[in-house]
């Protein structure tokens, strides 16, 4: 399948710069599959489409502050470095910039000369080996590094952001980007959720660069998807085993999408419960797809050409989902990160 099939023309003016205040005042598009309706709603009103008998899955991890800027040590020419996983105690994958110009050997000081980054491949892959002179823990990554916005962002980071780029239930740190279909959520809202009866169940998934880089290949089917580190606890996995004969499993986000279809894929609804699930998955979803856990998703709206929009096409149809692109650009939804929601049901 060819990947311009899933490409959408998007007015730059669209793309949001800055989070709707409050959080659950972003604009909420509802798409009945079964009928192709659409309405246009707040987020807030997301509670009138739960049910006493829904399960809500959400993502709870937490985004790191970890993109550093720095300098060449020889040159002083400007670096950034976004650290994105720890291999080892002292060396690191992360993305580089200009990561062309960075060859093996290179030494970048970052923030300090206190702590440097000594490049340990060639340029070739968009992810790179660097080691660190130091070992780093959360608080010092969180003191000292930038929030990571996306590159579609085109401003300097804000006091705000390290707030407003968090959802207001994460947890653990480990992600390098937010699960962001579940930023509009407020504690209040939260809490008229539960008191509905709706059932809230968190579970884990730390966003890796995987899930925004772009797909190169023309086929879908050549795309490889990052690994990303996944964990459901056995009290989690029983709620969500509990919901499935109850009423309708609601996801939060493509992330905790690809962690369920992922446990519907090694049999999670008839093996006896373990005390966790974990693991790393490259779970790909792509049209035509086979939902077996997921039966309403709440999403975001998704850069063209992207595995998030090949998701929910194969959620929701590819046709229904560029209609609803198309409609969403008629009646100005702001898309991406810090964007509007979609509620496919």
């Amino acid at each position: 399948m060819n990947i311009e099939k899933f490409d959408y023309t998007l007015p730059e003016g669209l793309i949001a710069q800055y989070p709707a205040e409050p959080r659950d005042a972003a604009r909420l598009m509802v798409v009945h599959r079964s009928s192709g309706k659409i309405e246009h709603r707040k987020f807030r009103d997301i509670v009138q489409y739960l049910a006493p008998t829904d399960t809500l899955v959400l993502n709870s991890t937490r985004v790191m502050s970890a993109r550093f800027k720095g300098v060449r040590a020889e040159t002083g020419g400007r670096v950034e470095v976004f650290l994105i996983r720890k291999v080892a105690p002292l060396l690191w994958e992360a993305m580089l910039k200009p990561g062309g110009r960075l060859t093996k050997g290179t030494i970048v000081d970052l923030k300090t000369n206190l702590l440097t980054a000594t490049v340990e491949d060639e340029p070739g892959s968009g992810i790179r080996l660097v080691r660190l002179n130091k070992k780093l823990d959360v608080d010092w990554i969180e003191d000292s590094g930038d929030v990571p916005l996306p590159p579609y962002i085109r401003r300097d980071t804000i006091p705000a952001d390290s707030q407003r780029y968090q959802t207001v239930y994460a947890e653990e740190y480990g992600a390098v980007a937010a699960p962001t279909a579940g930023l509009h959520f407020t504690i209040p809202l939260l809490n008229s959720i539960r008191q509905k009866g709706t059932s809230v169940v968190p579970i884990l998934l730390h966003v890796g660069p995987g899930t925004f880089q772009s797909i190169k290949s023309v086929t879908v089917e050549q795309h490889v998807m990052d690994k990303e580190y996944y964990r459901v606890n056995r009290k989690e996995a029983e709620l969500i085993k509990k919901g499935i004969t109850r009423g309708r499993i609601i996801a939060v986000g493509t992330t905790t999408v690809r962690v369920l279809e992922t446990l519907a894929q090694d049999g999670f609804e008839m093996e006896k419960t373990l005390d966790s699930y974990e693991g790393h998955t490259g779970c790909f979803i792509y049209p035509p797809y086979n939902f077996r856990l997921v039966d309403t998703m709440l999403t975001n709206f998704h850069l063209p050409k992207s595995t998030l929009l090949l998701l929910v096409s194969a959620f929701a149809g590819r046709e229904l989902i560029l209609s609803a692109y198309s409609e969403a650009i008629k009646e100005g939804y702001r898309f991406y990160s810090y964007g509007d929601a979609m509620l496919i049901v």
